[in-house]
Parts: structure tokens; sequence; C-alpha cells
């Protein structure tokens, strides 16, 4: 993928029609910590943006993530980068969004974060998914809409997830205890019924920060309306939330007592995904997070 002036001048093309205005480059300048798109800030006369870019092929997965920014953006409960246009130039796909200016996090900002991210969970639909199909990482996300919840997520996340595990080579044991696992899997919901809450749905440490006024922002999501509970799990999942998140967050919406079973059951959907994505370290953890499933 070539990174030319000439894309750039395209991209504030693009950035001006969707403003209705003329948009002049001055430069551009890499960002690091991504591992599925390439990032930059756009430096314009008037205004940055922030610009991600990868394949022509994955526009839909630009185009997913723009609505999914919007979808987030309507209940006007918690701050997400306001998507500006995306497209194709040439052989590169990009997607445009609001450059927000960045802040340090602290125990106050944890904490508002907590408390909104569960009034964006009461933002409810009559199904579970969405309507259209997404990405997890760079995977296929599937949402197709069901009104059974255990339902829905057997089928369009873990049964889909260990299809790709085999269809990449990991067969034998993950797979038996796979099969194991998805015919028991309806029983951790026999006393629960969640209601589809609007999901950021890949809600890790690093798909947070704090703008410079104090706000919490949260990006890059995996929209669908699923358990709030899925959620709340993968924050634990690889750390990054301290206890105030989670105070604020039962203070505003308590949890049920059946969530710190059903947990596990929604990070095996990441940890396979990232068995899928990164390859066997993550193995080791699928399989001994099924064991102690079943």
């Amino acid at each position: 993928m070539r990174v030319t002036p000439d894309l750039w001048t395209y991209v504030a093309k693009r950035i001006g029609d969707a403003q209705g205005r003329r948009i002049k480059v001055i430069g551009a300048k890499g960002v690091g910590g991504g591992c599925i798109n390439s990032a930059f800030t756009l430096h314009c006369e008037d205004s940055d943006y922030f610009v991600k870019l990868n394949q022509a092929a994955s526009l839909g997965m630009f185009e997913a993530e723009a609505e999914g920014l919007e979808e987030l953006r309507q209940p006007g409960v918690i701050r997400v980068p306001e998507p500006v246009c995306c497209g194709t130039q040439g052989e590169t796909s990009f997607l445009v969004l609001e450059q927000l200016s960045l802040g340090h996090a602290d125990s106050a900002s944890s904490e508002l974060l907590g408390r909104q991210l569960a009034e964006l969970h009461q933002t409810t639909h009559s199904h579970f998914g969405w309507r259209r199909d997404n990405t997890i990482g760079s995977t296929l996300q599937k949402n197709l809409l069901n009104q059974d919840w255990p339902v829905f997520f057997k089928v369009n996340r873990l049964q889909f997830q260990l299809d790709l595990a085999r269809e990449n080579g990991y067969r034998g044991t993950l797979q038996k205890l796979g099969a194991d696992l998805l015919t028991c899997a309806e029983q951790f919901f026999s006393d629960y019924r969640p209601t589809p809450s609007l999901l950021h749905g890949d809600l890790w440490g690093g798909n947070w920060a704090v703008a410079d006024d104090g706000s919490p922002v949260i990006f890059d999501p995996a929209v669908y309306y699923g358990d709030r509970e899925a959620d709340l799990a993968m924050t634990e999942l690889f750390g990054g939330f301290d206890e105030k998140f989670y105070a604020a967050y039962r203070e505003v919406w308590p949890l049920d007592c059946g969530y710190a079973q059903r947990k596990s059951l929604y990070n095996l959907y990441h940890v396979l995904n990232h068995l899928n994505l990164f390859g066997g370290g993550y193995l080791g953890q699928a399989e001994s997070l099924i064991r102690r499933l079943l």
C-alpha cells in the first residue's frame, strides 16, 4: 500500500465534499499503535483529521465502522469520534474521523466511563444482532438478527469462531471441547433473559481514552445489540479498567448474579478470535477456558 501526496489530495477532496467546503492539505504524520490498519493525522489548513488506511478490499470494514460509530453517537451519552467520510483511491481504502485531543485518564474519568457505559447499554432494540455484519479486529462478525440471545451467541459468535479455527488448522482437542460446550451453552441462560443492549463490541483497554476536557471517549467498535454482560466481560479480559469503573457501572445498572460464570463464556469468543487472528499462542488459553466452562 503506497501512501502518496495524490492520496491525501483525494482524501481532502472527499472531506471537503462531506463538509461542503474546500480543504487544503498541509501534511500527514503516521500514528502508531494499531495492528490492523495504518493510521495518520492529516494536517489541513483549518483542522486536523484522523485517517485509517488499508487495502481497497477493506472498504466494507471501514463503512461498517463508520456506521457503528454513528450508532454509538446517537444516544448522546458517551463521546465517540465523529466519522467524516470513507472511500477508496486506487488500491487504498480510507476512513476519516474527527481528530480528538487526548488527555490522561484518572479515577474521575474512569468512574464517568462506567456510568456512561451503563447508560449506553440502556439503549435497546427488539432483536439481538445488527442491521449489517461488521468486523471484530479484521475477522468477519456475523450479526444476523435473532430474538433468541443464547441461539444468537452460540451460532454467530462461538460456532463461527470454532469453524474458522478448524479452517485455520486448529482441530482435535479444541473442536471436541468446543462441540461439547455448544451442546450445553444454553444452560448458562436457564434463568437469565438479557435485553438487546447497544454494545461497543470490542471494549478492551486500548479502545477507550480521555479527551483533554476529561470526557471518556470510546472508539474502534464492533457494534451490535447483545447482552450488556458481553461488553463488561471483555473489559476484564485484558485489563485497563479499575474498580471505580465497575462500581460506577453497577450503581447505574446492577449486574445479575450469574455474570461471574457467563463472563468466561463471553470472553471465549474473543480468545478464539485472537487464536484465529494471531496464531497458536492462544490455543492453550482457549482450551483451558472451555474446560473451565464445561
